[in-house]
């Protein structure tokens, strides 16, 4: 029986990973509305294409770029 790892923060995961999104925290309700609205939902596919100045990521068949703020309300699954 293999045990999946723990959801990641989107702001911590390396260019390169895939995974899935678990969650987007609701801590601002507005962004994290806003984040859904873009297809920012759990279950979404997602690939990180960078880090810095701000994290750039597909989820699905959109690419985002976001605020290390806002990407740290993002859990995800490692694959």
């Amino acid at each position: 029986m293999s045990r999946s790892s723990p959801a990641q923060r989107l702001a911590s995961i390396e260019p390169g990973t895939r995974g899935h999104i678990v969650r987007v925290a609701r801590d601002h309700r507005d962004r994290a509305d806003r984040l859904m609205a873009l297809g920012v939902t759990p279950g979404a596919s997602i690939h990180v294409l960078q880090q810095f100045p701000s994290v750039v990521f597909m989820c699905d068949q959109t690419e985002l770029a976001v605020e290390p703020a806002v990407a740290d309300a993002i859990l995800v699954q490692i694959e």
